[in-house]
This record gives structure tokens, sequence and C-alpha cells, in this order.
């Protein structure tokens, strides 16, 4: 599966950010500075909670 990942527009260049992609069945998230690194996939539903909770 291919993810096209995005950076939040809150970002600005030489800052650490964290880069989302959505997909059909999980959304990954993965260290800017690092893309090749780890990543966390996370289900649809947990990250949806997740937004609920910090916003």
């Amino acid at each position: 599966m291919t993810l096209t990942w995005r950076t939040s527009s809150y970002s600005t260049a030489g800052q650490n950010c964290v880069e989302v992609a959505h997909g059909e069945r999980v959304v990954g998230l993965r260290d800017s500075k690092n893309p090749e690194g780890h990543r966390l996939a996370v289900s649809p539903q947990a990250w949806r909670s997740f937004l609920t909770t910090v916003r």
C-alpha cells in the first residue's frame, strides 16, 4: 500500500513534525526528520478518538 504523507499546516521549516498518512484501513504516523525510520500505524477509529481527545 502506498500512502501519501503530509505535515501539519501549523508546521514550519526546521521544526520537529509528525507526518500523517490516511489509508483505507490504517492511519500512519512518522517523524518528518526521519521518514525512513520507525512508523506507527493505528486504525482510523483510534485516530479519530485521539483527535477528539486532544482538541
